[in-house]
């Protein structure tokens, strides 16, 4: 069957040896999310426990509680997850030339086995990739493994649906005028696409679509749930099994769902009924930093809609971001966005970057200096680069992966806008 998308970009990850560095230190932290998460999640618990008084544990590791069965049920659960890390690793392998056949994908016996490994003495006969994570990049894998609920199972559809359907009604509101067989004439950009579940939706939607992103945790994860599963509700996915915080019962900790809810490439296959053009060549991504790749000549005016979600907050300086959309997207042109403001680098110092693909001198999201501003400083600037505001407002209050039974819910209240570039 063919691939739902295929993946574009200004950058060769190995012509540049920090380039190559992030990449490998994101394939190992897929590698590794099992043994780290055994031995971060259970064993160092099991050492707590154990070191409560013996009459203590012994209630606890009675019925009805039955503490240590429940750590085995969380190894189990760790297990599953890790099979996905396994698949996003291989694809990942293979998407990159690095040959999946030759590379181990995970050690025997790695339960309860030692956190990160990142000894350069290891046997030469290892990859070059092998034991290069990062703790940073480890948390990023298991991140991405969570997110997966938000964009890829049927639990996790209310909170997408409500970032995405304002997309997607704003969307069809600025060009109804143009019938559905022929949305394929319409250009979206999707800036930040990350796992590209908006990407898809807007391609099921009849637009041609390309996402853009620059994780390669992100990148990873979307080019295997977009290409390489083979059906719905492949694998089972823990969400919550990680974090022993805020649950009513042990039950909710150890929810699982189903990925993906729909299978990417027979969805899109369908789709194409009633389309002039086939949904597979209406979707493409984008491994790139936005600034850089979408400010370039070959870009101006290239689009018709840019459509981002809890995306503009990850700009240090919202005004790069703003002057890119403004040369990509087209007279007339229309930014559909909606989000929080919550600045990620905020509480970083001058000069301060991410760990991975941020450190990029001087280029895009690389460029030094931050600001943070207010949502009525972002709609001022926007008339200031001349985009007219055609609505603007907040929408329905929402978690981003927040297990909707956690006894704890962090909501943003995020807001929406439609501008138009004149």
């Amino acid at each position: 069957m063919e691939e739902a998308g295929t993946w574009e970009g200004d950058f060769d990850p190995f012509a540049d040896p920090e380039e190559r560095r992030v990449l490998f230190a994101t394939l190992d932290s897929f590698r590794q999310y099992r043994r780290a998460s055994h031995y971060n999640v259970t064993h160092v618990r099991r050492q707590s426990f154990y070191a409560l008084p013996s009459s203590h544990w012994e209630l606890l590791a009675s019925p009805p509680f039955s503490i240590l069965d429940h750590f085995n049920a969380v190894d189990d659960a760790i297990d599953a997850n890790a099979e996905i890390a396994d698949k996003i690793l291989e694809a990942g392998l293979t998407a990159y030339g690095l040959h999946p056949a030759h590379s181990p994908i995970h050690e025997p016996n790695p339960r309860d086995d030692g956190a990160i490994q990142n000894d350069s003495s290891v046997s030469s006969t290892h990859p070059p990739w092998h034991n290069t994570t990062t703790p940073a990049d480890l948390e990023k894998a298991r991140s991405t493994i969570r997110q997966l609920w938000r964009d890829w199972s049927e639990e996790g559809a209310r909170e997408r649906s409500i970032c995405y359907l304002p997309i997607r009604s704003s969307l069809s509101q600025q060009f109804q005028d143009i019938p559905v067989a022929a949305r394929h004439q319409i250009r979206v950009l999707v800036p930040g696409a990350g796992l590209g579940r908006l990407v898809f939706d807007l391609v099921l939607d009849g637009y041609c679509v390309e996402g853009n992103e620059i994780s390669y945790h992100q990148l990873l994860a979307s080019n295997f749930i977009l290409n390489c599963t083979t059906e719905a509700k492949q694998f089972a996915l823990y969400p919550w099994a990680l974090s022993f915080s805020n649950h009513v019962s042990r039950e909710h900790q150890l929810q699982n769902v189903l990925i993906p809810d729909v299978h990417p490439a027979t969805t899109l296959q369908e789709a194409c009924q009633g389309h002039e053009v086939p949904a597979s060549e209406r979707m493409s991504m984008s491994a790139a930093d936005f600034c850089v790749h979408y400010r370039h000549e070959s870009q101006k005016d290239a689009f018709d809609a840019v459509a981002s979600v809890f995306f503009i907050d990850t700009a240090p300086n919202l005004l790069a971001y703003i002057e890119t959309v403004k040369n990509c997207l087209r007279k007339g042109g229309v930014w559909i966005n909606v989000g929080p403001l919550l600045w990620h680098f905020e509480k970083k110092a001058p000069g301060e970057g991410e760990e991975s693909e941020s450190e990029r001198a001087n280029l895009g999201i690389g460029e030094a200096g931050s600001v943070e501003l207010t949502w009525e400083e972002v709609l001022r600037l926007l008339e200031h680069y001349d985009f007219e505001i055609v609505e603007s407002g907040s929408i329905e209050g929402t978690g981003y992966i927040q297990d909707p039974r956690s006894m704890l819910q962090n909501i943003y209240k995020p807001h929406h806008w439609t501008a138009r570039k004149k």
